[in-house]
Formats: structure tokens, C-alpha cells, sequence
């Protein structure tokens, strides 16, 4: 098959891991001075540490290979179709309010907070032990997702099924993540970084050399995908795709709604660990500005490998016939094969032919030629089409030179590690202290709470694994857990920071509500549209918390207004808003109305930020050239509306927090 890599690639590789470890072992002496080392790292990191770490740990491998796919198929607007998630609207929102109203609770876990909003009564605890197993069930979810997809693009380099390569990155990334702890999270995702903007830099100057003008590079789209606009930004109503993804082809219906699900997503987010760490209210906002701007590199990294994709398929498969009597060959020979034993089949196919007759390989040599055919042959889909989540893994190993290649797969194993790591710590902190210490352990000791981490972060990943097992493909997984298991989530997440009378027992009931929809919907009818799935999910949980919150009792007056009185939330808080002196309520309403006005603009900046980076390397001056504009009136917006307005530290300081109550 020849070789994928060279001494120089093994060697950098190598040093890699070496290095991820070595930052693990010196960093867990930190980790295990208590919980809150472990978890927040003591909240003493700086936010421009903080914010490097959001953009790597929002770059997976997983995502990264099917949002080059949709780009690869539709051109940039394939960003409208990631806005359920790859875009990461929500970042706007948690600039611009939700890190700082997380922060104030001076919490360590997204569960702790529930007791901080609904009590430590039943309500509270309810919640509490909700919120750990939502946040439990979701971290397998998205964690069976990277493994996956990690072991769908080490397989194409290394002569081991997916399954194998994704255990052995696994095994590195747990020990190094268990034993640093938040740590390890930060520091380690910078050093990963580090590798990502090289290898954006790499991917984007060579991806620009090699575009042919506009006019040849939209042909070349043409005759690959058969996409007759590959070029515009448009948002079409109706765009033709190809069969696996043509529940797509409504794409501005699917724009639309995705939006709208990050708008509630983001409305709802925040509590993520960088925010509880955070220093101060204007670092919350600091951190996620840079967060934002650095996740601009995922754009012309991705845009480049899908132009390098294009330019590849079109001079590997110079006739789409091929690739589909290539196919039925694979089927004829294996009948029963199904779309999720399709891609171990081909790998096997590729890396073990003597496993399957002469007759087979012979005739899939004839029809995809003798040179790189193994490669060919895993670069089909079951329907005889190109695999489009299989162009990143496919650019790396045949246009891109040994020796560089090791810089690349690193820089993505990066990705997947920053990802995994983030989620990790943030599931581990929730169930040892939100479950472990708070309800079995009350007198556990801190180094006790340690090693439960360990045990309990090796547990997840034990069964993210297994979940892995049952995906088909990346798109299959992540649309689920954005439109499925997460958006049973959003009703209940939402409420509890815009409705005085939400209680305790209401978000618990919505949450499991909407988790069982999910789950449900997956194990009954897995093949259900996305939009009935989300409409399905979010109806669920969003009914159980009303009608949870109707039948439970109120949360009492004096918690209620402790949460009001640190957050200062807007929403229907009027009971709440009222006990403030008159300067405290302009204070209040000056700063939402900062917020809220300056949102339009932070995600025209966003999404134009975005934009503008991919129209540049398909030389598209005229759209790049109104997409700048676009971008410069959006940070003008930000910058005039919130950015000269934060404060020096916080919004509120304690004595005002405190004292500010009107008899």
C-alpha cells in the first residue's frame, strides 16, 4: 500500500504524545491539591489562556470531517448548515451575558448551580442529580462521536481497523486528562493550539496557491458534486444534494431552523467550566471575544481541504461510473453488508485484500487501477458515491507531502484531544461532586475525590466507546445529539434563567422528559427526519418543565432573590427587579439593554468573520469584499454597544450585590 507516513512524520508524531504526556504528569501535582484544583484549576487561570483553550477544545476531528464535507458538497454555504453547531452561535450569547451570569454564582459545576437557583431543598436536589445525568448522558453522546469519527480517519493512515486506532488514542487521552485535570484542559489545549494554526496556515497558503480562478474551480465543483453554484453564498430554498445528505436540500428551511435552535441553545448555555474559573464578569466577555476570533482558523483550514478535496476527486475519479461499479461489486460480493459495517468492510478491503478473493480485488483493481487503489476503494460511499466525511483524511494522505503530513494528522489529533479533554473534565467534575461527594461521600477526603475522578472519567469513556459501536456515520451522531438529546434539554435550560416561577422539580421533570423523547426516538425510529425529531424532543422537555414547575411548590422567596439579587438576569423577574433600589434597577436595565442591542451585531461579526476567511481562497473578491463590510459593521457594533461599556472587573461588586434592597 506504500507508506502513508515517513521516519519525520513518526518522529513528530511521536514527540507529540510524548510531550502530551509529559504536560499531564508534571501538571497533575497541581490537580490533586483538591477538587477545585481538579475542576477550575483554583480560578486562577488568566482569560486569554482561557479563551485559547475554548477555541481548541470547540475544534473535534469528528466535526471538522463533516463540516468539510458539506463544504466540500455545497461550497461556503455549507456554513448555513452548520449553523445547528459547527458556527457555535452560541458564543455570542455567552460573550455578551450567559459566561458572566454563570460566573456570579461562584460555583464549581453546572449542578451545583441548580441548588445555587432552586435551593438545597427537594427541588434543588432534583435538579442537581438531573443535571448530572443529563450532563453524563450527553458527554457519552458527544464523546462516542470523536472516538468514533477518530477512528475513521486514523484507519486510512494506519493498517488497523477504526476500532483499534481509536483505542489507542483513547488510552493517551484519558491518562493525561484524568490525572491534570482542568489543568491539563487549558495548558495542554494550548500546546495543541499551537498545532492548529500551523496547520491552518499550511493548509490555507498552499489550498489558495493550488484554487484555479473562480469560473474553473465552480466547473471542477460541477463535475464532482454535481453542484451547479458551488461558488455562491446564497442560501438557496431548494439545493440539490446528493443521496445521503439529501435531507438537506431545503437549505435555507434548515438555515432557519438551526438558527432558531441556537438562539434557544444560546440563551441557555454558559456553564462551562471556563466561565465558573473565570477571574471577573469583564473577563467572561474577554475570553469568549478572543474564543471567537481564534475560531475563525477552523474556516480557511476546512474551505482549504475542501478545495484540495475537489481538485483530488476530480483526478482520481475522472468518471463517477467507476466509483459506483466499484461499489456493487463490494455488495455483490457482500450482500448483507450494511451501511454501519460498510466503512470497517472497506478498510478491511483496503489494508487486508488476501481476506477477501482474488476475483474481488482483482476486479476493483481493473476498475479504480492498480496504483492507490486501496486508497480508492475507502474513499467509496455505500451508494457508490464519494464518502464526502472520508475528504479530510483522503486530502492528508494523497495531496499532501510526507513529512508534512505528520504535522497535519497531529494538528487534528489535536483537535480530537482538546475536544475530548473538555468534555471529560467537565463530566467528571459534575458526577464526583455533584453525585459522589454531595450524596455517597459526604466525608470523603480531597485525595479520595481524586482517584474517584479517575474512576469515573475512565467509566465514561468505557462507555462512550460502546456507543460508538452503534453510529453509522458522523453526520448520524451529531445531528442527533444537536436536534435530539440536547434539544430536549433547551426548554428546561432556558426557563431557568428567564421565569421567576420555574422550580427545581419543573427543570428535572422537562429534562428527563425530553432525555427519554430522545432516547426513544432513537431506539424506535432512528431514521426520523431531524426537524420531527427536534420539534418531537424540545416539545417534550419544554411541556415537562411547565407543567413540572405548575405542579411543584415555588422556590422560596429568600433563594430566589439570593439568585436574582448576584446574577441580575432580564426576563420575567418583575417581582424580583422591584425590590431594588431606583439606581440599582437603571444599572440593571443600562447593562441588558447593552447586551441585547449589541447581539445582532456579534453574530453578523461572527458568521461575516467566518465567512469573508473562505471566499478568499476561492478568489471570490466581489463576495469576500461584501462580507467585509458586513464583518467591519458588526465589530463597529460590538465595540460601540458592549465592548467600551464593560467594566473594569464587575458588573456589580458584593456590597452592591448585597445591599441594595429596597425596604
Amino acid at each position: 500500500m506504500g507508506e502513508t507516513f515517513n521516519a519525520i512524520d513518526y518522529g513528530v508524531i511521536a514527540l507529540y504524545l510524548v510531550g502530551l504526556l509529559g504536560i499531564g504528569l508534571f501538571l497533575k501535582k497541581f490537580a490533586s491539591k483538591g477538587l477545585e484544583d481538579y475542576i477550575l484549576a483554583r480560578r486562577q487561570l488568566p482569560w486569554w489562556a482561557l479563551g485559547f483553550s475554548g477555541m481548541a477544545s470547540f475544534l473535534d476531528m469528528a466535526g471538522t470531517a463533516i463540516i468539510v464535507a458539506f463544504l466540500f458538497l455545497l461550497g461556503p454555504r455549507g456554513l448555513y448548515i452548520e449553523f445547528r453547531g459547527g458556527v457555535c452561535l452560541i458564543l455570542a450569547f455567552m460573550m455578551l451575558w450567559m459566561g458572566k451570569w454563570n460566573r456570579r454564582s461562584g460555583c464549581l459545576t453546572a449542578a451545583q448551580w441548580m441548588v445555587f437557583r432552586f435551593g438545597n431543598g427537594f427541588g434543588g436536589q432534583f435538579a442537581r442529580v438531573a443535571s448530572v445525568l443529563s450532563a453524563a448522558f450527553s458527554t457519552i453522546g458527544m464523546l462516542a462521536m470523536v472516538v468514533y469519527g477518530a477512528g475513521q480517519f486514523l484507519s486510512l493512515f494506519l493498517p488497523f481497523p477504526p476500532s483499534a486506532c481509536a483505542a489507542g488514542l483513547l488510552t493517551i487521552a484519558t491518562l493525561y486528562s484524568a490525572i491534570s485535570g482542568f489543568y491539563g484542559v487549558v495548558f495542554t489545549d494550548i500546546f495543541q493550539g499551537i498545532f492548529i494554526l500551523g496547520a491552518t496556515v499550511y493548509v490555507a497558503v498552499t489550498a489558495f496557491a493550488v484554487a484555479p480562478d473562480m469560473e474553473t474551480l465552480a466547473q471542477i465543483a460541477e463535475r464532482v458534486t454535481g453542484n451547479t453554484s458551488w461558488t455562491s453564498t446564497r442560501a438557496d430554498w431548494f439545493t440539490p444534494m446528493p443521496e445521503e445528505f439529501q435531507a438537506y436540500q431545503y437549505l435555507l428551511l434548515f438555515a432557519g431552523l438551526y438558527f432558531f435552535r441556537q438562539v434557544i441553545g444560546g440563551m441557555a448555555a454558559g456553564d462551562d467550566p471556563k466561565y465558573f474559573g473565570a477571574r471577573n464578569d469583564r473577563e467572561c466577555g474577554t475570553l469568549t471575544f478572543l474564543w471567537t476570533c481564534l475560531m475563525t482558523v477552523r474556516w480557511p483550514l476546512m474551505m482549504g481541504i475542501a478545495i484540495l478535496g475537489l481538485v483530488l476527486m476530480n483526478d482520481l475519479f475522472p468518471d463517477s461510473q467507476t466509483r459506483q461499479m466499484a461499489a456493487h461489486e463490494i455488495h455483490a460480493t457482500y450482500p448483507k453488508v450494511t451501511p454501519r459495517g460498510w466503512d470497517p468492510l472497506i478498510s478491511d478491503i483496503a489494508n487486508h485484500s488476501d481476506r477477501h478473493g482474488v476475483v474481488l480485488v482483482d476486479r476493483l483493481k481493473q476498475l479504480l487501477g492498480d496504483h492507490q487503489w486501496e486508497k480508492k476503494v475507502q474513499l467509496l460511499g455505500f451508494q457508490g458515491g464519494i464518502n464526502a466525511e472520508k475528504v479530510l483524511p483522503a486530502v492528508l494522505l494523497l495531496k499532501v507531502p510526507a513529512g508534512v503530513r505528520g504535522l497535519l494528522v497531529i494538528a487534528l489529533i489535536a483537535a480530537f484531544m482538546s475536544t475530548f479533554d473538555s468534555h471529560l473534565n467537565r463530566a467528571t467534575g459534575m458526577v464526583v461532586n455533584d453525585l459522589y461527594w454531595a450524596y455517597f461521600r459526604t466525608n470523603a477526603s480531597q485525595p479520595e475525590l481524586i482517584r474517584a475522578s479517575w474512576a469515573v472519567a475512565t467509566g465514561l469513556v468505557i462507555l462512550s466507546i460502546l456507543f460508538a459501536l452503534t453510529i453509522e456515520s458522523i453526520n448520524d451522531i451529531w445531528s442527533w445529539i444537536i436536534m435530539g438529546m440536547t434539544a430536549g434539554m433547551l426548554g428546561p435550560s432556558f426557563l431557568r434563567f428567564y421565569w421567576w416561577r420555574f422550580t427545581g422539580g419543573g427543570f428535572a421533570i422537562g429534562t428527563f422528559f425530553g432525555l427519554f423523547a430522545a432516547i426513544s426516538q432513537r431506539m424506535v425510529a432512528p431514521d426520523m427526519h431531524e426537524m420531527l425529531v427536534f420539534a418531537l424532543v424540545m416539545v417534550a422537555g419544554t411541556t415537562g418543565s411547565v407543567v413540572g414547575s405548575l405542579l411543584t411548590p415555588p422556590v422560596s422567596d429568600q433563594v430566589l432573590w439570593k439568585f436574582y439579587n448576584q446574577t441580575r438576569p432580564f426576563g420575567i423577574w418583575g417581582p424580583m427587579k422591584a425590590r431594588l433600589s431606583a439606581s440599582a434597577q437603571r444599572r440593571v436595565t443600562s447593562e441588558h439593554w447593552h447586551d441585547l442591542l449589541a447581539l445582532p451585531f456579534a453574530l453578523l461579526w461572527q458568521v461575516s468573520m467566518f465567512m469573508t476567511s473562505m471566499l478568499v481562497l476561492l478568489h471570490n473578491w466581489a463576495a469576500a469584499a461584501i462580507w467585509a463590510g458586513s464583518l467591519l459593521v458588526g465589530l463597529g457594533g460590538v465595540y460601540f454597544l458592549w465592548y467600551r461599556w464593560l467594566p473594569e472587573t464587575n458588573w456589580y461588586e458584593p456590597s452592591d450585590a448585597q445591599g441594595s434592597i429596597d425596604a
